[in-house]
């Protein structure tokens, strides 16, 4: 074989080893669920990932105690298309992502004691993502990427959903929010060995929605989220994660009336994910409601694929 042609060889092998780790980061999918390990382990700088994942979550719904529904419950199944690039910004890691769902759910129960039920199906608020590490994960190659061990990182993201989901204003149940929601977060994470500690902060924040039933203002309150997830690597292609988190506020007013659904919730899963080639990997996710006192306690299963190259 000629240098030049060995030398080519040898500098494309750690890109494909740096896009195969990258595959096993992408979250399964954006679900209200928000159990996402490894949203700020380190990645090489170039790289291209898409995501397409399924998410079939079903269980029960929980009302304001006042609202006339009862024994209401849920089968509602999310296909999510996404697209991430990472770049270096002032010499740190930074991503920059989008998140498109296409939702499809029924709901059931009791509306005022007489059965009700009701479907729908389209596009959700879409999800833009920018996250940058800015300690213990510089912006470097793939090439140079290749000998990085990770130890402690420090990162801080936003994600903003803007108002472009499915919505009609005569209807209670909607797939789109028809607002302005933005969660700004801040991780950290360390590494021992094989094992992976890290933790997320953040807050989502609402606009009101001025369009709601009935021609009334919907406002609603911060909602305060963390996670904790705890990682065994069998290999550098290959995890198992131990996911758990809670979530409190979003008490909503209607026309000035404000309701009795202030949210306590916590949810535990688990995620695994695994290379299939150097540059596909599947994730795979369970997880169910620990505590619920408003919303859904439901039981979800995720799957997803990844593809990655570079520049």
């Amino acid at each position: 074989m000629p240098q030049h042609a060995r030398t080519r060889a040898g500098a494309s092998a750690p890109i494909r080893a740096a896009a195969a780790l990258a595959l096993l980061l992408m979250p399964v999918s954006a679900s209200s669920q928000e159990l996402e390990p490894g949203a700020y382990w380190p990645l090489p700088i170039g790289l291209n990932i898409v995501t397409v994942a399924n998410s079939f979550n079903w269980g029960d719904l929980a009302f304001d105690p006042s609202a006339p529904i009862d024994e209401a419950s849920a089968v509602i199944d999310t296909t999510a298309f996404a697209f991430t690039r990472t770049f270096g910004l002032a010499g740190r890691l930074a991503n920059a992502g989008v998140m498109l769902p296409v939702i499809g759910g029924h709901l059931e129960g009791l509306y005022l004691g007489e059965p009700a039920e009701v479907s729908r199906f389209g596009l959700g608020d879409p999800r833009l993502r920018l996250a940058i590490n800015l300690y213990g994960a510089p912006a470097v190659t793939p090439q140079a990427f290749t000998p990085y061990r990770q130890r402690g990182i420090l990162g801080v993201s936003v994600t903003v959903a803007p108002p472009l989901g499915q919505y009609d204003s005569t209807k209670l149940i909607n797939l789109g929010n028809h607002r302005w929601s933005v969660k700004p977060e801040i991780g950290v994470s360390h590494a021992f060995d094989r094992w992976v500690v890290e933790a997320m902060a953040g807050v989502w924040l609402f606009t009101d929605n001025a369009d709601f039933l009935g021609g009334r203002t919907r406002e609603q309150d911060p909602i305060a989220a963390t996670q904790l997830h705890v990682t065994f690597r069998f290999k550098p292609t290959m995890w198992l994660a131990a996911d758990a988190n809670y979530f409190t506020g979003g008490q909503t007013t209607i026309g000035g009336k404000q309701n009795l659904d202030l949210q306590r919730n916590s949810r535990i899963g688990a995620t695994f994910s695994s290379a299939v080639s150097r540059r596909h990997a599947i994730r795979i996710s369970v997880s169910r409601g620990a505590v619920t006192t408003i919303g859904a306690d439901f039981t979800s299963v995720a799957a997803g694929y990844n593809y990655a190259w570079t520049r």
